[in-house]
C-alpha cells in the first residue's frame, strides 16, 4: 500500500485547471504524472515516484501523448525506456513541426 497522496503534496499551482476535491489519484495517475513531469518542480516528481512507485510511473510515462525534448530525453534515461517505444516520440515522428526548437 502506497503512503497517502494529498493534492497539497504537489505545488500550488500545479492542479489549478482541475477541481482539486475531485482529482482522484488512482483514476486520474495518468494525469497526475504528466503535470508532475512536465509542468512541475523536481519535489513534484520525487512526490509523484513516492505514491506510484518507479515501475508504474515508467509505464505512464512510456503512453504519455506529450512531453518536450527535454522532458523526454530525461524521462528515456532515467526509466531505462528506449526513446523509440515511447509513445510521444513516435507521435513526433509522425507529424513534424515546421520549427525544430
Amino acid at each position: 500500500m502506497h503512503k497517502p497522496l494529498y493534492i497539497e503534496d504537489f505545488s500550488p499551482t500545479l492542479f489549478w485547471d482541475v477541481d482539486k476535491a475531485a482529482l482522484d489519484f488512482e483514476q486520474h495517475a495518468a494525469h497526475v504524472v504528466d503535470k508532475a513531469l512536465n509542468r512541475g518542480t523536481w519535489e513534484d516528481f520525487k512526490t509523484a515516484l513516492r505514491y506510484y512507485g518507479r515501475a508504474r510511473m515508467a509505464d505512464i510515462v512510456k503512453n504519455l501523448r506529450y512531453m518536450d525534448k527535454k522532458t523526454l530525453q530525461f524521462s528515456s534515461v532515467y526509466f531505462h525506456i528506449p526513446i523509440t517505444e515511447m509513445r510521444c516520440y513516435i507521435w513526433q515522428q509522425s507529424n513534424p513541426s515546421h520549427w525544430d526548437y
